[in-house]
């Protein structure tokens, strides 16, 4: 008798695990509801194709995201995955990034981050470190499987605070044969030490943390962190910089949390408690980390350079071997530039009039990528 119950238990616990493995696939999929018309904040160029897709991530989420495709291409080509800023959508930057490098050839894809733009996931406008990264190796999933892609080419681009992410995402997949950080953020050692490591002090933490506790119970789903409007007269530059980009009709869009309501107060309570960047040193494909030399943000790129090239570097209080691959990584500073003109290039007047200064250097990426993804 004891078999018999324990062969049925068995039996019921196989029978569990098979039903599991047939509806895993079928439950992750979830329909989106996607805009179709062209809403993005810049024109489509008429030198690719375009269509919106949809891709699962391993967390069960859906992402919605632009696939760029350079016209009357043939045969299989180099792909990049491409995202950021952090709480921006794939109309702005982002597909602009992806558009000009499906203009130099490759095939590109510009996704929403789970929990944000036309991308699934409740509640709205939250992160996670894992959850992020998971999303960049999704995209190389998706990438991966298309009939007119190399999978053994495929890079990606991280804009701003994305730029971090993407460097975490390279440092766990070796599918990843090229990175761009753009204009990056490292959004675990801001969102625990503070702008210029200002508040790195045990002290600063514990506070921050009590405070995002009692936000849990208070109101959970509450907002905050768009830019601020009305600009007041006396901010800093940089947040001008972020103000007419996101506030104006240069980078404005609707389903844009920088440009609207912003993030969840608790919604990086997990990156303050993070720091991701911790095997860069042992990235061995290909980095190029591009900040401008006017930059608020640009001792993250200098100092994620250094970690990821020696193993050690200020603002990192780990210490790691050097890079066993140093010779693909460089560091590209662009000439007076911004934090912002790395969004979309920049230009001479506010809201994106007077002359265009072309701050991205679209030829040394693209020289950067065909080098690497071959």
């Amino acid at each position: 008798m004891k078999k018999v119950i324990l062969a049925v238990l068995a039996a019921g616990v196989l029978t569990a695990c098979t039903n599991n493995r047939q509806t895993t696939d079928n439950d992750m999929k979830q329909e989106l509801t996607l805009t179709q018309e062209w809403d993005k904040v810049f024109p489509l160029s008429e030198k690719v194709d375009h269509k919106k897709v949809t891709f699962e991530t391993q967390y069960g989420l859906t992402l919605a995201a632009d696939l760029y495709t350079p016209k009357d291409a043939e045969g299989k080509l180099s792909a990049i995955a491409v995202s950021g800023p952090f709480g921006a959508t794939k109309e702005q930057s982002s597909g602009l990034y992806a558009m000009r490098m499906a203009e130099r050839g490759f095939v590109t894809l510009a996704f929403d981050p789970s929990y944000t733009g036309e991308s699934s996931g409740e509640p709205r406008r939250t992160a996670s470190p894992d959850i992020n990264t998971e999303d960049f190796m999704a995209a190389v999933d998706f990438l991966s499987k298309q009939e007119n892609v190399d999978a053994d080419k495929i890079g990606v681009i991280g804009i701003c605070g994305w730029g971090g992410i993407a460097l975490n995402a390279a440092a766990a997949d070796p599918r990843i044969k090229a990175t761009v950080a753009s204009t990056m953020y490292d959004m675990t050692r801001v969102s625990g030490n503070g702008y210029y490591d200002s508040e790195d002090k045990e002290e600063s933490r514990h506070a921050a943390r009590e405070a995002l506790a009692k936000q849990r119970l208070a109101d959970p789903k509450a907002m905050a962190g768009g830019v601020i409007d009305p600009l007041p007269d006396d901010a800093p530059q940089f947040v001008k910089d972020y103000y007419d980009y996101y506030k104006t009709p240069r980078g404005y869009h609707a389903r844009s949390g920088n440009s609207n309501d912003g993030w969840r107060v608790i919604g990086t309570q997990a990156y303050a408690n993070a720091r991701f960047l911790y095997y860069i040193n042992e990235i061995r494909s290909a980095v190029m980390i591009m900040h401008g030399e006017k930059a608020h943000s640009r001792y993250f790129g200098e100092a994620a350079y250094k970690y990821m090239v020696e193993g050690k570097a200020e603002g990192y209080n780990f210490i790691g071997k050097p890079n066993p691959v140093p010779e693909n990584k460089q560091l590209l500073i662009i000439p007076n530039a911004s934090h912002c003109d790395l969004y979309d290039g920049g230009y001479t007047e506010l809201v994106g009039k007077g002359e265009a200064k072309n701050m991205i250097p679209w030829d040394k990426l693209e020289e950067f990528f065909k080098t690497n993804l071959k």
